[in-house]
């Protein structure tokens, strides 16, 4: 289905006492009256709602444990969050239930699953091998096995006719690329040599975006990668005495950079693949780097008293973060205020940077075009 030829569905007219109201919040009615009647999620840790635990809840690892998932569930989810995440916060956008993990032998897919997978990388283990760094990936959930997970989801759900109902669905494709970059860095790569892989990165990224198109998806969401000289585990791993080392707001000028340059590609092949398939399908270069750097630079618009200090965690300090002592780990503990917050484990955000980060995309300030469209 085209763009422009997508139907708006309204559940009933407004009474006649509604309707200056109406006029009044034309971005609420957007918001009302547009409908997806499934979403399906691809990425990382970021928006992963539980594919690493389908097998168990291993207590290795950090994020199945206390307070993992405090602010809204009351208990762990397998979420890297004290609560919901985005994908969280768009169903609820469209009347959907959250989305069950692909991986899951019980659930019912017909409103869409969630193929993220926590430290999911764009590229394949053999990129990882010839570059020596195998150690460095702990899961093995790039692109390449999220789009097979997908295509089996969507072939039990609309068999062989999967043309309306895949044009009536949301796509989230990422991020992609955080984690590709953190294997580098962490293992001993400059972010100059990191940076020889971006276009490598978006072409794996790009390349999967067309798969989607090809597979009948015709509403596909491509977010960039975060501003990571922002978030608290790069600022105390990697902290230095040189001032010139740091923006003006203090965060690491090479780490942003390489962001920068990641999404700066990934943006001008979001338009390409648009202007390939302009009549069939909208897709939408959501922002994020440019959304968290907001709330950096002008926390008191987001309700945020903090934005380099971890809210859960130990070790005190400006970031309140250490690595041998995580959120969920013995010694770490969570702040009083998460949504006050920006960071909540050092590496992951708050469910209440999560909302605003969501309402960004959908109604267009970090996202082109909006999610919301009449």
């Amino acid at each position: 289905m085209a763009m422009g030829s997508r139907r708006i569905r309204i559940a009933g007219a407004p009474p006649a006492s509604a309707l200056m109201l109406t006029l009044l919040c034309a971005s609420w009615v957007l918001a009302a009256a547009q409908n997806y009647s499934a979403i399906f999620n691809f990425g990382d840790s970021i928006t992963d709602t539980g594919n690493l635990c389908t097998n168990g809840r291993p207590s290795q690892i950090t994020f199945t444990q206390p307070p993992y998932g405090e602010t809204y569930f009351g208990t762990p989810t397998c979420r890297c969050s004290d609560g919901r995440v985005i994908v969280d916060f768009l169903s609820d956008q469209f009347g959907l239930p959250f989305l069950p993990p692909s991986k899951s032998s019980s659930a019912d897919f017909k409103h869409g699953a969630n193929m993220a997978i926590t430290g999911a990388t764009a590229m394949d283990a053999p990129f990882f091998r010839s570059l020596g760094l195998s150690d460095k990936i702990w899961n093995n959930g790039p692109i390449s096995f999220q789009l097979h997970w997908f295509q089996q989801i969507a072939t039990s759900v609309c068999g062989q006719s999967c043309a309306s109902y895949l044009a009536n669905s949301l796509f989230v494709f990422g991020e992609f690329g955080g984690n590709d970059y953190n294997a580098m860095i962490f293992g001993g790569y400059s972010t100059e040599q990191a940076r020889k892989y971006t276009p490598k990165i978006v072409n794996t990224i790009s390349r999967g975006i067309d798969k989607l198109i090809a597979m009948g998806a015709t509403d596909i969401v491509v977010p960039g990668v975060l501003p990571i000289g922002c978030f608290p585990i790069y600022l105390t791993i990697y902290q230095s005495s040189n001032s010139s080392d740091y923006d003006g707001l203090g965060c690491l000028n090479k780490f942003n950079d390489l962001s920068t340059y990641h999404n700066t590609l990934l943006q001008k092949r979001v338009d390409i693949i648009q202007s390939r398939h302009r009549k069939t399908a909208r897709i939408m270069y959501a922002d994020f780097y440019s959304g968290v750097y907001d709330m950096v630079r002008n926390p008191q618009n987001y309700g945020l008293s903090s934005v380099f200090e971890t809210c859960c965690g130990s070790g005190g300090g400006k970031y309140n973060y250490q690595n041998s002592a995580r959120c969920g780990m013995q010694g770490a503990s969570a702040c009083a205020s998460p949504a006050a917050h920006l960071s909540w484990d050092g590496i992951h955000l708050t469910e209440a940077a999560d909302k605003q980060i969501t309402d960004g995309w959908l109604k267009g300030r970090y996202c082109r075009p909006p999610i919301l469209h009449s």
